[in-house]
């Protein structure tokens, strides 16, 4: 697992534990920490959603990997 890959899954894990706080006790961590509708909030957003595609890409390219073999 190279770098790219454990930062983005360090981040899809940062962006589902904050739905679970979302679901479980109403609480949006983000907006707690960075305020609602802030560049900050937007960019944390943005970057969360960005990182979940590229686990999204590593799934099917480690899936394709196996396969060859």
């Amino acid at each position: 697992m190279n770098m790219l890959q454990k930062i983005c899954l360090i981040f899809t894990v940062i962006g589902a534990l904050n739905w679970g706080l979302i679901g479980l006790l109403d609480i949006n961590l983000v907006t707690a920490l960075f305020g609602n509708d802030s560049m900050v909030t937007n960019a944390t957003y943005l970057l969360i959603g960005l990182c979940g595609l590229v686990n999204i890409w590593l799934i099917f390219t480690n899936f394709n990997k196996h396969d060859e073999k």
